[in-house]
């Protein structure tokens, strides 16, 4: 049995802290492993999504920004509990579907340290948009207005020309790397966390009169040259 005084200091220590991991709480507590699990679900504490689940801290102290994350110190918290969860109530969510990179932002997570695990999830849709991965809801009315949403999104998108500071960066690509094609470079600049599509980099390119031959990939697959 625990100590009152023993968990009556534990508390005080994790307000102070703010998160804990369970074997800093066990020697709080002066207890086994096992005893400082079963006070952490007694508490109902938040179990963090990131440093392998290690770290814990209690529901009061959270303060979650709009997206339900709390992050502090290096230790990332979710009001929807473990990254499967969290991923998923974003995605289903979300105005028109997540794909990798905007996930890894919101979560500040790399995409590759996690996304693979997510190619086949319960709750989520995983399609192919304009060359990349795209979650959407598998609610059937969701996915629709989401897929619908993001189509009419990439059509506005071709007409618009990147800001300035994207801009830079496509150029600045397209001079290292003068030979690749427009897909490759809009494959580059995401991996660097850009959100860019090849119609973005295409219509820059041309509004410099930037003539060069580069494989473009139209609507219906078919590719195109500048």
């Amino acid at each position: 049995m625990i100590n009152p005084e023993n968990e009556a200091g534990a508390l005080k220590v994790l307000k102070e802290k703010k998160i804990v991991t369970i074997q800093q709480l066990s020697d709080l507590l002066e207890c086994s492993r096992r005893s400082a699990q079963r006070r952490l679900k007694e508490w109902q504490t938040y179990n963090s999504y990131n440093k392998y689940g290690k770290y814990f801290t209690l529901p009061n102290i959270p303060k979650f920004d709009r997206y339900g994350l709390w992050k502090y110190k290096g230790v990332f918290f979710s009001r929807y509990g473990n990254l499967e969860n969290t991923i998923t109530h974003l995605v289903k969510n979300s105005e028109m579907g997540l794909d990798a990179s905007k996930v890894g932002k919101i979560v500040d997570l790399l995409p590759r340290s996690f996304m693979s695990h997510f190619q086949k999830v319960s709750g989520l849709i995983r399609e192919k948009h304009e060359n990349i991965f795209v979650y959407f809801s598998d609610e059937k009315d969701v996915y629709q207005r989401q897929k619908n949403k993001r189509q009419q999104a990439a059509k506005e998108k071709e007409l618009q020309l990147p800001p300035d500071a994207d801009a830079i960066l496509i150029l600045a690509d397209r001079l290292k790397n003068p030979k690749s094609s427009i897909e490759d470079s809009a494959r580059r600049l995401r991996r660097k966390g850009m959100s860019i599509n090849p119609s973005a980099i295409y219509n820059l390119l041309d509004y410099h009169g930037i003539k060069k031959k580069l494989r473009i990939p139209t609507h219906k697959g078919i590719q195109a040259s500048l």
